[in-house]
């Protein structure tokens, strides 16, 4: 079997060793020196624009510009303008000639972000550019050849797009010759602690303070996360880190202080951006946080999530079910006597009333409910 290679990441500014992220690496390897277009995919804040700064360093093109777009920021006339250029007078507020984003990008590479946000009519446009290396300047009917490499990223499913009508099948296809797809964060957990450090050396370079020491329970809770918002939020949470430590370590009780905005916005994140709100997800959204949660000393992981979400779920069940041990036990599916035995086994009681005995008949009011 022939050996497989370590690859290396492409720029000093990506981190990372999981193995979704060395086909990442191989990827931008191998479309780099071409001259095809290229289409990144990936969630918002998986670092897509330096992916694509990657693959032009690593091209022919390197000497050349490098110009970004984003188009999701921009009004469609607005990006028109701004793809293309104008010349004065082409509308209101056009008080002279200017050049576009392409002509700027000549002999380089034009990076267009979420490229999934474009209107049909501009996309008509673009896909000309793509085919024809050619367009016209808004209010002008002139010609303008460029030499581009077009690299486009997306953070929505294009194909969607297109079975919705709002996406050009034929642009797709133009735009998708190299996909290179970019794992969300959660996805490569085995990365957070090697980023976590990268960008505190960042931050803590930049705020001109001592490297905070990151903990085995810190690392463990940052692992824990969902992270929706992926790569950039673990960036946001380490620079937020660094100033509530304020040159002292960073401890676990400051990392629950930033929790609370996370868990929130992953409760609320459904699909691809977060925790879906399916039970499968949440169970083992549940799980993985479990796994990297404090527990006694002597306890092991098996006891310490089953046990617990049991316990929990006959609280909850009881609470439901006016604590009416017959109702509770049709709507947990078991018998009496199990319900019994595990509320004494979790000493349920010692907080509150304990249930009857399962020899006692029930009352009328739980053979009315």
């Amino acid at each position: 079997m022939p050996k497989i290679e370590h690859a290396e990441p492409p720029l000093p500014e990506i981190v990372g060793t999981a193995p979704a992220m060395q086909d990442v690496y191989r990827m931008v390897r191998l479309a780099a020196p071409r001259s095809a277009n290229v289409l990144l995919i990936g969630e918002t804040g998986t670092g897509k624009e330096i992916i694509a700064k990657a693959v032009h360093k690593h091209s022919r093109r390197s000497d050349g510009p490098f110009i970004r777009v984003n188009c999701g920021a921009l009004h469609e006339n607005l990006l028109e303008s701004e793809l293309f250029g104008h010349i004065k007078g082409a509308f209101t507020g056009a008080v002279e000639n200017k050049p576009g984003r392409f002509e700027a990008a000549h002999g380089g590479t034009i990076f267009l972000d979420e490229i999934n946000s474009t209107s049909p009519k501009l996309q008509v446009k673009l896909l000309r550019v793509l085919q024809e290396r050619e367009f016209e300047r808004v209010g002008e009917s002139r010609t303008i050849r460029v030499d581009v490499r077009v690299i486009a990223a997306t953070n929505a499913s294009l194909e969607d797009l297109i079975g919705s009508g709002d996406f050009r099948e034929d642009l797709y296809y133009r735009l998708n010759v190299i996909p290179i797809v970019l794992p969300p964060l959660r996805e490569r957990r085995e990365d957070i602690a090697l980023l976590a450090q990268f960008f505190l050396r960042r931050y803590s370079e930049q705020n001109k303070c001592v490297v905070p020491e990151l903990t085995t329970a810190v690392i463990e809770g940052l692992k824990a996360h969902e992270w929706p918002g992926n790569v950039r939020e673990l960036e946001n949470a380490l620079e937020r880190l660094i100033v509530l430590a304020d040159g002292g370590p960073i401890t676990p009780e400051l990392l629950r202080f930033t929790r609370p905005k996370y868990a929130l916005r992953s409760s609320k994140s459904q699909g691809s951006n977060g925790v879906g709100t399916d039970v499968p997800s949440l169970i083992r959204a549940l799980v993985r946080a479990g796994m990297h949660a404090p527990r006694p000393t002597g306890v092991e992981l098996h006891p310490f999530l089953v046990d617990g979400l049991e316990r929990a779920l006959i609280e909850e069940v009881m609470r439901e079910c006016n604590r009416t041990q017959v109702k509770a036990a049709l709507r947990l599916g078991i018998n009496r006597n199990t319900l019994h035995k595990k509320w004494e086994q979790y000493k349920l009681d010692d907080a509150s009333t304990p249930l009857p005995s399962p020899e006692e008949p029930p009352t009328s009011e739980a053979v009315a409910s």
